[in-house]
């Protein structure tokens, strides 16, 4: 493990802002307060200057905490033995990757194609929607977060990212999440390939989609031949409480896309998990949709490890989960003036502020006070919480203390 006095964070953040921008080194100097990252165990990082940090955020990956025991022994075992692939010999790893992944999801998804981030998995989905049916209009949500690739990002809904790119993917049509008939009105007026939506809209807010609506737009979407793609990148796994939640609330969905924790927090790797109409095309012709690094094996040989820690952790994160829904309740209660709304499920909350400058004033209470949290890209009033499913009843504790004490700071300010 690095020490902590052997890192020189000015020296890091001038090469942040020599290399990549100064807006990022300024961010980082930010949360940081000054110091830099350099190790990490379970719930807490390590910063540069000794002081460590309770994280509560890192985008949905840290699932089951950092540097998990046994999804380092996972990795270390394949490294020592081939981590990557010839790509024209098969590896064994993979096809036992995907078969695990398939069992896990259920609800007859048994195809499988491997990316490295979620924009792949996205990208896969369409474009196999699209050469599937021979059709070329997408139907994405309003306030909907897919990705930043050019693909991905023609289904994103934030003019933030979309600004000086357009036009982008031709064919996308949004439709409001608040409306039961939109699909059947959009699958009657264009040639629809398929239906893309977050069961919970992490980026918008922790928006969590109603049930019924899904459930309605699956059917009139089948009803046209259109597939139906559920993008649980940062839901799923159990984050949201359940394996797939298309798949636990009985929707008839096509594609389930995973990612984040899918690699144990170590290795970046995602899955589009399909039924064989969708991947009817690369069941043709296996090379219409390749990367060099797609099943890549020192990613996959991890999969089937983290699966069965996260089912091994399965309670646990249910009683977090009441932990911080009971917790921001009380929040909520002793901060009203502030405070507009607390929703979630499973490990995954929202903390809406009455505005950006206040959401603003308590992450920089967070950051003063040693907790990480994930702000919402498309919410700026909106805290967001991501709780490791291996978090403990003090680890809980303290981060409710953490964000009661920046909560009260803000609101002395306001």
């Amino acid at each position: 493990m690095t020490e902590p006095h052997v890192i020189d964070a000015k020296e890091t953040f001038r090469r942040v802002k020599r290399h990549f921008s100064p807006a990022l080194a300024v961010a980082g100097r930010f949360t940081g307060q000054g110091a830099v990252e350099v190790s990490a165990d379970g719930c807490r990082v390590t910063l540069s200057d000794g002081r460590t940090l309770l994280d509560f955020g890192s985008y949905a990956v840290a699932l089951l905490g950092h540097g998990n025991p046994a999804i380092v022994e996972a990795v270390r075992a394949q490294l020592d033995v081939m981590p990557t692939s010839t790509r024209t010999v098969q590896s064994s790893v993979t096809p036992l990757a995907a078969e695990r992944l398939t069992e896990y999801v259920g609800g007859g998804l048994g195809r499988v194609y491997f990316g490295c981030g979620g924009a792949d998995a996205v990208e896969a989905s369409v474009k196999l929607a699209r050469m599937a049916t021979g059709r070329t209009t997408v139907v994405a949500v309003d306030g909907a977060f897919h990705g930043k690739s050019l693909g991905a990002l023609a289904l994103t809904d934030n003019p933030r990212f979309r600004s000086g790119l357009e036009p982008l993917l031709q064919g996308v049509v949004r439709v409001s999440a608040d409306d039961p008939e939109a699909v059947a009105k959009a699958v009657r007026e264009h040639e629809v390939a398929a239906v893309v939506f977050e069961p919970v809209q992490a980026e918008n807010g922790v928006r969590i989609l109603d049930g019924t609506i899904l459930a309605q737009w699956c059917r009139d979407a089948h009803a046209q031949g259109a597939f139906v793609v559920s993008d649980e990148i940062q839901v799923g796994l159990r984050r949201c409480g359940v394996r797939s939640m298309a798949v636990a609330a009985g929707l008839d969905v096509d594609c389930v896309l995973l990612g984040k924790p899918l690699g144990g927090g170590v290795l970046p790797v995602s899955a589009a998990v399909g039924n064989d109409r969708l991947f009817a095309p690369l069941l043709a012709d296996p090379m219409v949709h390749t990367a060099t690094f797609s099943g890549h094996p020192l990613s996959t040989a991890v999969i089937p490890v983290a699966l069965d820690l996260i089912e091994r952790h399965a309670e646990q994160g249910e009683r977090v989960e009441a932990a911080m829904r009971e917790g921001l309740a009380g929040l909520r209660r002793q901060y009203p003036d502030i405070v507009v709304e607390t929703r979630g499920r499973g490990l995954l909350w929202g903390i809406d502020y009455r505005s950006p400058e206040l959401a603003g004033d308590v992450l920089t209470g967070l950051a003063q006070r040693g907790m990480v949290v994930s702000p919402c890209l498309s919410r700026p009033a909106t805290i967001r919480l991501l709780p490791p499913i291996v978090a403990t009843d003090a680890d809980v504790k303290e981060a409710m203390t953490l964000l009661t004490d920046a909560t009260a700071g803000a609101a002395a300010d306001a």
